[in-house]
């Protein structure tokens, strides 16, 4: 096979117009979760029944981003597809600066992000949320080893095992993270096995969408062009992952309806929840699952312009997904006493409100920031893209 040679992201004036933009938005991010640490969580929406607000559906969405982009190395690294693996630096980088981003979230969203050292040097090995300090952290060094053997010639025999060991790593870290809600059987929304399998699948649709509309703008910026081949199998393989996506959403709530404690937990979200039924239906299954995979399915030539559309409407569809998840799972009311009807001053038995504040949003789109800004200070500092792309 004739040697890949790779070279740095030469910029130019969008380049540098994106770079000081997101300079911008990193800005109201940190401004945000400084009025938040200096004002306490009485400033956000957030309440005694949504301890989870927006700020964690950004970090989770970046989270499963990070494990599912980096499935493009590992085709082409661990399934032998060698047609990726040209593709395969950036997608490592991708997985990386995407964790980063969204773990900057998650440590500012805790209230308290200075006890963090107390999560570090104390484990309780009986929560999953030990575990995943210890998944996030591994994730970055593998990733990060697996980045070096490629990009150092005499050490390019390691590729393939480390490139499976990051494979695997991504498949713990996904399910780990899936299993936070799994493992909630206090809330009628979450405790099921079946959000583990969901959460890889999400992670492999998002991240492949997000690393389609990434590759697509460097194109445009660098005078580029992804082979029409590849972006054609591409196209299809995010149609077989947003399909996945579909199959275990339904599987999720086609479950919950043989389980008496879900049971009203499910005609609430899928029938009368009001606004997050709507979201589900409108935008996680209508836009973000079943339009994308009419836009490509069985097409002829697939168009940058309609791979990039339809990639858009997978992302605003998994935040759609994630909304109802995180949020509709929180709001609606725990059964305290099955069997009996409760009712107090306090509000149980009552779906509860969340209104997500500025503060939350701008925390949340600082995150997104961190991961594109340390994307392109990648792009320009190391040789990631393939000289000739074709």
């Amino acid at each position: 096979m004739t040697h890949i040679t790779y070279t740095e992201c030469k910029g130019g004036r969008w380049f540098g117009t994106a770079f000081v933009a997101l300079l911008g938005v990193l800005g109201i991010g940190a401004a945000s979760a400084l009025y938040m640490e200096i004002n306490g969580h009485v400033v956000s929406g957030m309440n005694n029944s949504v301890v989870w607000g927006l700020p964690h559906v950004f970090a989770i969405f970046l989270i499963l981003v990070a494990s599912g982009v980096l499935n493009i190395a590992s085709l082409g690294s661990v399934f032998g597809e060698m047609g990726y693996k040209p593709k395969a630096r950036l997608s490592s980088v991708l997985a990386i600066t995407f964790l980063v981003g969204g773990l900057s979230v998650l440590v500012l969203d805790l209230g308290r992000p200075d006890r963090l050292t107390v999560a570090m040097t104390n484990y309780n090995f009986r929560s999953i949320f030990a575990w995943n300090v210890l998944l996030y952290s591994g994730f970055v060094g593998i990733v990060g080893a697996y980045l070096v053997v490629q990009m150092t010639r005499r050490w390019e025999r390691f590729v393939k095992p480390v490139g499976l060991l990051a494979f695997l790593w991504r498949l713990i870290l996904t399910t780990g993270t899936g299993s936070i809600f799994g493992f909630l059987v206090a809330r009628s929304g979450y405790g099921t096995a079946v959000l583990a399998p969901e959460f890889i699948a999400m992670s492999l649709a998002y991240g492949l969408a997000v690393f389609l509309l990434i590759r697509i703008a460097i194109d445009d910026a660098s005078d580029r062009r992804l082979a029409d081949l590849l972006l054609d199998r591409l196209a299809r393989l995010l149609v077989i992952f947003v399909g996945s996506v579909l199959y275990f959403t339904g599987v999720y709530h086609f479950t919950a309806i043989f389980s008496p404690e879900r049971v009203e937990f499910e005609a609430w979200i899928l029938l009368h929840g009001g606004l997050y039924t709507g979201v589900f239906w409108i935008g996680a299954v209508a836009l973000g699952l079943i339009a994308p995979m009419a836009m490509l399915y069985n097409r002829t030539e697939v168009t940058r312009g309609r791979v990039a559309l339809a990639s858009a409407l997978v992302i605003l569809g998994g935040f759609a997904q994630l909304w109802v998840i995180l949020i509709g799972g929180q709001v609606f009311p725990m059964r305290l006493f099955p069997g009996f009807e409760v009712s107090s001053s306090f509000g149980d038995g009552v779906v509860a409100t969340y209104v997500p504040s500025l503060p939350e949003f701008g925390l949340g789109l600082g995150g997104v920031a961190v991961a594109l800004l340390l994307t392109m200070i990648a792009l320009r500092l190391f040789r990631l893209l393939p000289h000739e792309e074709a």
